[in-house]
């Protein structure tokens, strides 16, 4: 009849118990955060009496996960941004003519000498001397070439070189362009989201919209213009060698040479060779520091490829200066007094604490492979998000409190049971939101509202069922172990449909769709599990303590 394994009681109320401690941290929500960011501050600068004190607002030995607010209830930045994909064409050309210069200089005896000319930036125009050379000259630009990587561009590759009249045209193929734009955007969607984990923000959302544009947004933010300060510099450093120093911006300069303005000195502009020796990828580490004077800079490392190239130059130019490049920016421009070997070496200039932090941040996240332009920029202010929050409490527990109130009319002492089970139910979608670190938005407050109407639908069904089969002039406790039985292969359909569709949601959906399926299929799960099992070892413990002959429902 109605029993039920000691083992199987522990286990109910042992999960009971656990997503009631997992949501606790939830209605300490301030200082538990608080808490855990003293924590974090603690572990990467140290301890201080403050942070020390932040983190004893919350016993260690509890939970700590909290249930991250989202961009509509916390208030934050909003940003939409197009990538400039012809920046990728330009960098892949001018890393390509260093090549294809060495390739052709063997030939030189068949194509005489050759000489880089202006080009559209998504071209490499080359001029031989010896036009009756073209063909053998095409040849060996065209062996350059290597296999496009991507599913659409089997079997092509990667760059097209043509002829007219003297001149070598080299561009990227369709097929490559398609693979480089994609691993573009990809690119600049991790190296954004690394920024923006590295300063310790909570859920982000980052996504590819469309062909070349990138929505973001950062809950917890002060404002877009904080976000795209911190986001919108490529950070593109480059190693290049120092011609000649001048004071005037449209300084003289010959084949692919730049003139870039000091960022120390204004007024000052260096003379540089545009080919660098050394690139920001092949940074592996950045940090921090202090220089032999006490003033904020930054160390960093290079891997072996860079660290040899590094090495190299420096062993081979000593005595001369040598550019640091940052966007465009020669941020300091030492003398190199020795050979700098291992790979390491320290980035000085006028830098504030903060200034030589954000840069180790910007250098460690990797530079963005293109130019960001911000098409669109919202601040959205804690005071909105708040009172999204007290709107969205205030729908959830009208509705909360009129399936009380309905259940206790409805079904009496068994509604009661009912009314437990689904307190229980929302600490436990609370406590699995929290375990997962789950972003709760606005939508997701909309699952959570429509969940609680559904919660008691399948102990609607259940009482029904026992309903019925009292009426059978079955006792007791043959008519609620029949009630249980019957009605289990109803509410087993209606939630499986249900969760489907919350699946479909989650894997169709962005951002506030998935909010609303993660709580609404979470609260599936649980309200079949506090009704299938929890009211009904309510009711077994209630009717083996009673033992009543008779019930009503």
């Amino acid at each position: 009849m109605l029993q039920i394994a000691l083992w199987k009681r522990v286990l109910i109320w042992a999960t009971c118990a656990a997503g009631l401690l997992l949501a606790m941290p939830n209605a300490f929500y301030s200082q538990v955060e608080r808490h855990n960011d003293a924590l974090a501050e603690i572990e990467v600068l140290g301890s201080t009496p403050e942070r020390e004190a932040a983190v004893g607002e919350w016993p260690g030995f509890l939970p700590s996960s909290l249930i991250n607010l989202g961009l509509d209830l916390r208030g934050g930045a909003h940003l939409l941004a197009e990538v400039q994909l012809a920046d990728v064409y330009a960098t892949r050309m001018d890393g390509l003519w260093p090549e294809v210069r060495d390739a052709l200089r063997e030939e030189r005896n068949t194509v005489g000498t050759i000489r880089r000319q202006q080009s559209p930036a998504d071209e490499l125009h080359v001029r031989i001397s010896q036009p009756e050379g073209m063909g053998r000259a095409l040849e060996v630009v065209r062996a350059l070439a290597q296999p496009v990587v991507s599913l659409t561009g089997v079997g092509s590759t990667d760059i097209e070189a043509a002829g007219q009249g003297d001149l070598i045209i080299v561009q990227l193929s369709e097929e490559e362009r398609r693979a480089t734009d994609d691993r573009t955007m990809q690119q600049t969607v991790e190296i954004i989201r690394r920024r923006v984990d590295e300063v310790g923000t909570r859920e982000p959302t980052i996504q590819r919209q469309g062909a070349e544009r990138v929505l973001i947004q950062v809950p917890g933010i002060g404002s877009a213009g904080e976000l795209k300060a911190l986001i919108g510099t490529t950070a593109k450093l480059t190693f290049n060698p120092v011609v000649s120093v001048a004071s005037d911006a449209n300084a003289a300069t010959t084949g692919r040479q730049v003139v870039y303005p000091s960022l120390d000195e204004p007024g000052l502009f260096y003379v540089l060779e545009q080919t660098p020796v050394v690139t920001g990828e092949e940074l592996t580490d950045a940090q921090p520091a202090f220089d032999q004077n006490g003033l904020p800079a930054v160390n960093f490392r290079f891997n072996p490829s860079g660290a040899r190239k590094f090495g190299d130059y420096t062993a081979a130019n000593i005595g001369s200066p040598f550019a640091i490049v940052l966007d465009e920016e020669v941020i300091s421009a030492p003398v190199i007094q020795s050979h700098i070997p291992g790979g390491a070496g320290i980035i000085t200039g006028n830098f504030t604490i903060e200034e030589s932090t954000n840069l180790a941040v910007l250098l460690r996240a990797g530079a963005l492979p293109a130019e960001l332009t911000f098409l669109e920029e919202r601040t959205i202010g804690p005071e909105l998000g708040q009172d999204s929050i007290d709107a969205g409490t205030v729908a959830c527990i009208v509705a909360f409190i009129a399936v009380l109130v309905f259940m206790g009319l409805s079904y009496g002492l068994f509604g009661l049971f009912a009314n437990i089970a689904l307190i229980l139910n929302v600490a436990l979608i609370f406590g699995l939101l929290s375990l997962i670190g789950a972003t709760l938005t606005l939508p997701g407050i909309a699952g959570i509202v429509l969940t609680i109407g559904m919660a008691v639908d399948a102990n609607v069904l259940i009482f029904e069922r026992i309903r019925e089969e009292l009426k059978t002039a079955k006792g007791p406790a043959r008519a609620i172990e029949l009630g249980y039985e019957k009605a289990l292969s109803a509410i087993l359909d209606a939630n499986i449909t249900t969760f489907i569709t919350a699946v479909i949601l989650f894997a169709m959906g962005s951002g506030p769709v998935r909010g609303f399926s993660i709580t609404l299929g979470l609260g599936i799960l649980t309200s079949v599990f506090t009704a299938i099992f929890v009211t009904r070892l309510m009711l077994v413990m209630w009717f083996e303590r009673r033992r009543p002959r008779t019930i009503e429902v």
